[in-house]
């Protein structure tokens, strides 16, 4: 699926509708470049699974953990080096717990991802404008029923 926004509550309302269908057990993989909105789809994305805290990238906690009925698990992987760093937080219990993962930065730790997790791509094109983003997202063979 492709969406294009510009503006911040448009990607933050494909999120918001993108959270309401997740299920535990769910791995959304977000990536993009500094700046490109991650933070505020991750927002959106709490908000959809009826989430109220304060969302912030939890860049040097590496994860975040929010409490719902359907726990998020909120990881940033800007300082990750490697998988085995991963280990050392314990990645697999959130990855394959009872919540959702939203993965920020998820490209530095492929090896790690399962191939069952879905893929988030936020691009900027400024020959399009400032506000303009290209969301992307790749569904695994059985994602249809996010659409």
């Amino acid at each position: 699926m492709i969406f294009e926004t510009y503006n911040e509550e448009t990607t933050f309302n494909i999120a918001k509708e993108l959270g309401s269908k997740a299920k535990a057990g769910d791995i959304f993989c977000l990536v993009g470049d500094l700046g490109v909105g991650k933070t505020v789809f991750a927002k959106g994305f709490a908000t959809g699974l009826n989430i109220e805290e304060h969302i912030t990238s939890p860049t040097f906690t590496i994860v975040q953990v929010y409490d719902a009925i359907i726990p998020l698990y909120h990881f940033d992987m800007y300082r990750i080096e490697n998988t085995q760093e991963l280990e050392f937080i314990g990645y697999q219990d959130y990855f394959w717990g009872k919540g959702v993962c939203l993965v920020e930065w998820a490209n530095r730790v492929t090896d790690a991802i399962p191939d069952t997790a879905i893929w988030v791509s936020i691009e900027k094109d400024l020959t399009m404008g400032l506000d303009y983003r290209k969301i992307l997202i790749d569904f695994p063979a059985e994602g249809e029923k996010y659409e």
